[in-house]
């Protein structure tokens, strides 16, 4: 195996941890272990918010100009770094080539559109109820040291989308990325943010009981931000609420794709895939559950079938494919099992259900299809998180609007048409963060992403992914300190 990068990155340089335990990683797409990185634990996790805090107090008053520049070359950086990034990606996390390309570029303009928007505004100025002698101020301050907890399905973007406003804000940060995901991560802030002030940017590896625990109960770390699933979510809550942490927690979906009557079924059909198995379904806005109208049932059924059976699957570090490997063994068995309780609940697999023909090595899952489901089952309820297309029939919009929102979860929903009353009326009416008409997964930096109810109330990108790091204060401000006749005595 190749243990390098093997240590953690701690106060600008690469250290030892304290425990020789270490977290083995995987290529999915072989299941053959590639490296391997420090299980940290509590005294490695102290070491890098001391550094963190320690940095704070000069990145903090650094300039909102002089922070973006440097923002700017780590986005350089990473442009320069692409190839291996993405070779990197592709042997770590699974997604086929055009996909981690994709998610290497938005990485660095993540960074680049931050590194602008923190120039821009530090708070404002209110009217003062006496304006020539009082001025009141609205102003924007970083909290301290932020601690990020990433997925794997984006490792860098995740990351991006909480380093990069976080930064710009004045704050530092200590990340724990998936043990999934660890060499990546490790590789992109070495590379590319090592010009920062030391301490500014510092990563701790290992699981999510051990140095993520660890992460969430230190009383040095004001905000967490992290990507996960609802459990994971509010274990963090539970474990925060004491200490009046600030979460910035984006959580578990179950996104509805939705296609109205006077939709093409051919071009749905063609939005449906990419929407469904993009990253092979592993991703947090994936449509996981479709709604067609019962006219159209049988025919959307007959071409995602056809779609999905033209999916070209393999190991991604080959040419000409589509889709790669679930993260995971754990993963795959998940899908598996959500497609056998729909079948024992009389849905039927039209396409897939199983492991490809000739990718026994690895964690690949084909493409599938389900029809007959209802939300009596979990492929329909809980995120199924895999290449699983389960398709439902409504006989008029309204049930439509009401299987989507029958749901705990609310990060994202899709509708395919073209009627304009139809489309104001569905995103009135859904109880999710994003809706897309017609454009599934298409996110926009300057847009505001981010769930409603057991999804979360965090926001990335836009104006309010900076807000989630920048505490409010304010100020009021008397020019004169000449004793006031409204004080005592009446």
């Amino acid at each position: 195996m190749d243990h390098t990068p093997s240590g953690l990155w701690i106060d600008g340089r690469a250290v030892a941890a304290s425990t020789d335990q270490r977290v083995v990683v995987d290529n999915p797409a072989t299941g053959a272990p590639m490296g391997s990185v420090p299980a940290a634990g509590k005294a490695d996790v102290d070491r890098a918010v001391v550094a963190a805090r320690r940095a704070f107090d000069g990145w903090r008053w650094t300039s909102a100009n002089e922070r973006a520049e440097l923002l700017h070359e780590a986005a350089g950086r990473t442009i320069a770094a692409a190839p291996r990034l993405v070779d990197a990606l592709i042997r770590e996390q699974g997604k086929a080539r055009p996909e981690q390309e994709e998610e290497v570029e938005w990485a660095a303009t993540t960074l680049r559109y931050y590194a602008e928007l923190a120039r821009n505004n530090r708070g404002r100025v209110l009217p003062s109820g006496e304006p020539r002698t009082q001025l009141n101020l609205v102003l924007k301050e970083p909290y301290g040291v932020v601690g990020a907890i990433i997925p794997w399905n984006f490792p860098l973007l995740l990351l991006a989308w909480k380093l990069a406003p976080a930064l710009a804000a004045g704050n530092t940060l200590v990340i724990k990325p998936s043990e999934l995901t660890p060499l990546v991560t490790l590789q992109w802030i070495r590379s590319c943010f090592d010009h920062l002030p030391d301490g500014v940017v510092n990563v701790v590896t290992g699981t999510g009981a051990g140095a993520g625990e660890a992460l969430v109960r230190h009383p040095d770390v004001p905000v967490i931000a992290m990507t996960g699933s609802v459990a994971t979510g509010q274990r963090i809550a539970t474990v925060a609420a004491p200490m009046m942490k600030h979460l910035h927690l984006e959580l578990g979906g179950k996104d509805a794709f939705v296609i109205a009557p006077d939709a093409s079924i051919d071009d749905s059909v063609e939005a449906l895939a990419y929407a469904a198995l993009f990253n092979a379904g592993q991703v947090c806005t994936s449509a996981e559950r479709v709604y067609v109208p019962s006219a159209m049932h049988d025919a959307v059924v007959e071409a995602a079938a056809a779609r999905a059976d033209a999916i070209r699957v393999g190991d991604p570090a080959g040419e000409g494919i589509d889709m790669g490997p679930m993260a995971a063994q754990r993963f795959r068995d998940k899908v598996a099992a959500h497609i056998g309780d729909a079948k024992a609940r009389g849905a039927t697999v039209v396409t897939g259900g199983t492991v490809p023909k000739g990718l026994d090595d690895g964690y690949f899952y084909a493409p599938t299809v389900l029809s007959g489901v209802d939300h009596g089952m979990a492929v329909m309820t809980d995120e199924t998180f895999g290449p699983v297309i389960p398709i439902m029939a409504y006989d008029h919009i309204d049930e439509a609007i009401a299987y989507v929102n029958d749901s705990p979860m609310g990060l994202g929903a899709t509708l395919r048409s073209s009627d304009p009353a139809l489309i104001k009326r569905f995103f009135d009416e859904v109880t999710v963060g994003t809706v897309w008409i017609n454009d599934p997964l298409t996110d926009n930096y300057a847009g505001p992403f981010g769930g409603m109810k057991l999804t979360g109330g965090g926001r990335e990108l836009g104006e309010e992914g900076l807000e989630s790091f920048l505490q409010t204060k304010h100020v009021h401000w008397d020019l004169s300190p000449d004793v006031k006749d409204y004080w005592y005595p009446y």
